[in-house]
């Protein structure tokens, strides 16, 4: 039990770091957008948009092998962990939400990586919006994570 409750910890506390870096990347992006055009100024916030596109990547794939352990030893050690993974259609709908947030994750990075090749990003106003996308999504997991409704 006590080797879950580690593997919960550090489940969370990635996860905690993956999050800040899907709310930030895209303020990252904001800021290029209203840089005015100061190359100083876009060359860096493009390399702190690429460093913390692979940190979240980092931390992303770290709480997925955290998860994977939780999943495999209720697996393995069944009643001697909490019912958490039993049958349950709220942890396939919260699953779903993080792919949505992955791919979201994954969708600003190519904009990061765009900056490279000369692309333009979108207006300033759009990636404002575009930032406010994840809460949604983590509010819905969040919910669904202490609920279980289903």
């Amino acid at each position: 039990m006590n080797a879950y409750l580690w593997t919960k910890t550090f489940h969370l506390v990635f996860v905690i770091a993956w999050m800040a870096a899907v709310f930030y990347l895209p303020r990252i992006l904001v800021n290029i957008a209203e840089s005015q055009g100061e190359p100083a100024v876009r060359a860096r916030l493009a390399l702190m948009g690429r460093k913390l596109y692979r940190f979240g990547h980092i931390m992303f794939g770290l709480a997925f092998l955290c998860g994977l352990l939780m999943w495999q030893g209720y697996r393995v050690f069944g009643d001697g962990l909490p019912q958490m993974f039993a049958v349950g259609g709220w942890l396939h709908a919260k699953l779903t939400l993080v792919v949505a947030l992955l791919v979201y994750y994954s969708f600003t990075g190519r904009w990061i990586k765009g900056l490279d090749k000369g692309r333009a990003l979108p207006s300033s106003r759009t990636l404002r919006l575009f930032n406010e996308l994840p809460l949604l999504a983590l509010i819905a997991i969040v919910w669904l994570v202490l609920a279980k409704p289903f």
